[in-house]
């Protein structure tokens, strides 16, 4: 009988609460994850064991095999899960089983659509692995030493808002979760269907997992002595790293099986890439792209990276050294030869083979997205959740620029769909002739971008043009310099030159109405004074009577509202007014005089801001100009 001590009965965080309700009331589509779980966590306290002994190898005591355990009593209705890992003390128990500090789940709770199935997958991203439990028990115990601490402590719960916590004897080191079954839960009590879900969901892990087995006891000769049983403990997995196996004796169910353990994942990956390097650089890389997105996705300095291990030691879980920022998403394990197995973040900033293998790894999650790409839905999905991630690339990554601009997808006035599923090698192949730059106008929103007047004359010729509305797709843009030898033109941007596109003709017809149009441009400006950089005539325009551009070289207007919503400093900067010639607005400014000529001319600049998405420096008087003007 195990002795209690400093007993105390401690409150639940707010969010733990609401977790453990949702458990309770069955969240999960599939009960059996349960036990996936809890041998996912079992394997990573034998991880963190192996680490700390490195430095202290008197961790291990006299027992260094290290193992999980998992037993079952049909009579008393409970499954036991036990590790010999690293263990926890008493404050690491209140912790990590009291509240949920990292794991995000109040961002989890916001996420819950409350529909079954699709909010079962989302408990894999956020780290309440053990809370699983609950969805088969009405009471967890959980006894534990950590491997330097001399006294144990005993965690228990009913799930219902608080849990009791005791000092105890535990000789032995480790972690046991004793789960006490509920009514309708009492089939996994069963030795059958515990093997079998070991063998579905762990068969992977690189600890042994052992179950009891018992036989009838044999005699010398081998004869089976009658009423008498022996029981011997079996290991139910294959206990050998999946990295380490040769690709062909890996089949495609371990190696989704292996992700969900690595990434505490409930989907599929959406691909993966299985590879060994030997030379002068000794490792093996095994990389997965998620098929959806963590929670904390756009934290740049959020958990991130490969897990680490040197000659099959696990050293550190988020080496994030491996990858470039862009690459964020990419789960896996890098196993390598060249690197002191008492490694630490430092040193691995300091390390020359660690700037190899990140370039190398790099080149591997690009081609691998390459490859994917060829599965145009699947590419698809992945775009979708990754891509505004991928779009950082170009300005991190200035060496696989060009590989990068191969993976981007785009928005265009080919489809007009808010879809971004089109590349830039596509763009190129649908390019007219004569025409020399990939054209792209950049917009807070999709339907801004698709109905801008800056798009009527490439509509009116047929000529294709990027519609780019994500926030980051701006800033994408300055580090785009070319493609294919095309370079990048921004519509809304500098004068509109149109290359061979336009025949000799018309840009002769362009100059003679500039040229007719001088006294109108002089006078708008003189109107307008200091409110705008310049006033000309444009032929970008077909039905609006007026657009504002920038120069070529200026902060773009979607770049200058997102710094100015995060309180960044902004040069202040005047727009160009094009006039559309042809257009009735501009021929009833012609005859306009006095006061008249300059509520109209300034209607006309207003309404070009109000286009391209910005916003009025005094809405109140355009209003009343406009007024003025319908009511005249």
């Amino acid at each position: 009988m195990t002795t209690a001590t400093h007993e105390e009965t401690l409150g639940f965080q707010t969010e733990v609460k609401q977790l453990l309700h949702l458990m309770i009331h069955s969240l999960y589509s599939n009960r059996e994850i349960f036990l996936r779980e809890l041998i996912s966590n079992a394997a990573d306290a034998c991880d963190k064991l192996r680490y700390e002994a490195l430095d202290n190898d008197a961790l291990y005591g006299n027992d260094s095999d290290l193992r999980i355990e998992i037993e079952h009593d049909a009579k008393a209705g409970t499954v036991t899960v036990r590790d010999n890992g690293i263990g926890m003390n008493r404050d690491e128990v209140i912790r990590n089983l009291g509240t949920i500090a990292k794991s995000g789940t109040a961002e989890f709770l916001k996420q819950l659509s409350g529909e079954q199935q699709k909010d079962a997958k989302l408990i894999g991203q956020f780290g309440v692995g053990f809370y699983s439990g609950f969805i088969v028990a009405d009471e967890v115990t959980v006894r534990t030493r950590r491997a330097d601490a001399e006294e144990g402590v005993e965690w228990r719960s009913k799930g219902e808002g608080e849990f009791t916590i005791a000092d105890i004897d535990k000789p032995e080191r480790g972690t046991e979760i004793i789960l006490h079954l509920k009514d309708d839960a009492k089939e996994y009590a069963d030795d059958f269907r515990l093997r079998n879900l070991v063998r579905k969901y762990s068969d992977h892990i690189d600890v042994p997992v052992r179950m009891p087995k018992t036989e009838t006891a044999k005699d010398d000769d081998g004869n089976e002595i009658e009423g008498s049983e022996v029981t011997t403990w079996e290991t139910v997995n294959e206990a050998q790293a999946l990295w380490v196996r040769p690709k062909s004796e890996v089949s495609d169910d371990e190696y989704k099986a292996f992700y969900k353990h690595i990434a505490h994942d409930f989907s599929d990956p959406l691909t993966w890439s299985h590879n060994k390097v030997e030379g002068k650089l000794e490792y093996t890389s095994l990389l997965y792209v998620p098929g959806r997105a963590p929670f904390d996705l756009y934290e740049r300095d959020g958990a991130r990276g490969v897990r680490l291990y040197v000659q099959r030691v696990f050293i550190m879980d988020d080496a994030e050294q491996f990858l470039p920022l862009y690459l964020r998403f990419v789960k896996g394990v890098v196993d390598t030869k060249d690197l002191s197995l008492n490694v630490s973040r430092e040193l691995l900033q300091k390390d020359p083979q660690v700037d190899k293998m990140k370039s190398a790894l790099t080149k591997r999650a690009l081609d691998m997205l390459k490859k994917l790409a060829k599965d145009k839905e699947g590419y698809q999905t992945f775009w979708n959740t990754f891509g505004s991630v991928l779009k950082e690339g170009p300005a991190e990554d200035y060496a696989n620029r060009d590989k990068i601009a191969e993976l981007l997808r785009f928005s265009s006035t080919h489809t007009d769909s808010t879809t971004q599923d089109q590349s830039l090698a596509d763009y190129v192949s649908r390019m007219k002739e004569g025409q020399q730059k990939i054209y792209y106008i950049v917009a807070d929103s999709f339907n801004a971008a698709k109905h801008s007047p800056h798009l009527e004359i490439f509509r009116k010729k047929g000529v294709e043009v990027l519609l780019l509305h994500d926030r980051i797709d701006e800033w994408l843009m300055s580090h785009l310099s070319e493609y294919d030898g095309k370079s990048f033109a921004d519509v809304a941007k500098g004068d509109l030159d149109l290359g061979d596109i336009e025949g000799e003709e018309e840009k002769q017809a362009q100059e003679e109405t500039a040229k007719a149009k001088e006294d109108l441009i002089k006078r708008v400006k003189e109107a307008l004074s200091d409110e705008v950089q310049e006033v000309r005539v444009t032929h970008r325009l077909t039905d609006s009577p007026a657009c504002v551009v920038l120069s070529e070289h200026e902060m773009g207007f979607q770049m200058r509202r997102i710094m100015e919503a995060a309180g960044q400093p902004v040069p202040e900067v005047k727009p160009i007014l094009e006039l559309n010639p042809e257009h009735a607005l501009v021929a009833r400014l012609e005859t306009a005089e006095g006061e008249r000529f300059g509520d109209l001319a300034r209607i006309l600049l207003d309404q070009a801001i109000i286009a391209e998405g910005g916003h009025l420096n005094d809405p109140a008087a355009y209003v009343k100009r406009l007024n003025a003007l319908l009511t005249a």
